[in-house]
């Protein structure tokens, strides 16, 4: 899995639970801090003052604390991706299996603990799933206490697109 990969996984998981994309600082931040950069060279990548990319870098892993229901801060914010997204991150020179690199960043997967398919958007669905179960279980009773999506986006404080990306697991 390469950087961008790493980063369309926290976007996702970000959307599911906000209805809003990550903006290029934060993105500029979850790269760099991968790369373990200073808040300064990560407000120089991005054309920002350092303390605006530490205020918005403090914000992002405070709401990937709240996303994925453990503390994520800059020290360990390689570690949560591993849990979270079944992946393993080497940085620097280390050799290992199916290893795909980009820049200083090398990224290898780990084998998933159950079978997965082997399409590309299935193990995305299944990984946001996992991400998200809590949400998830929280769409699926309110549906089946027979509440539409609009009325589910409005009690849950989502996006309709969001509560209607949510496949009913009720038939």
């Amino acid at each position: 899995m390469q950087v961008q990969e790493l980063l369309q996984l926290v976007d996702e998981a970000v959307y599911l639970n906000t209805g809003n994309h990550l903006n290029d600082l934060q993105r500029g931040v979850i790269e760099g801090t991968l790369k373990y950069q200073k808040y300064a060279d990560i407000a120089e990548n991005c054309g920002c003052s350092a303390g605006h990319a530490k205020d918005v870098g403090y914000e992002l892993l405070k709401m990937l604390s709240d996303i994925f229901d453990e503390p994520v801060d800059k020290s360990n914010l390689k570690s949560v991706l591993e849990r979270q997204g079944n992946v393993n991150i080497s940085l620097g020179d280390n050799h290992s299996n199916n290893i795909f690199g980009k820049g200083n960043i090398k990224v290898s997967c780990k084998q998933p603990k159950t079978k997965l398919d082997k399409n590309n958007s299935s193990n995305s669905k299944l990984k946001q799933r996992k991400n998200n179960k809590t949400q998830i279980e929280k769409i699926d009773k309110l549906r089946y206490f027979g509440l539409n999506d609009e009325q589910i986006a409005e009690v849950l404080e989502l996006p309709l697109e969001v509560i209607k990306q949510v496949e009913s697991d009720i038939i």
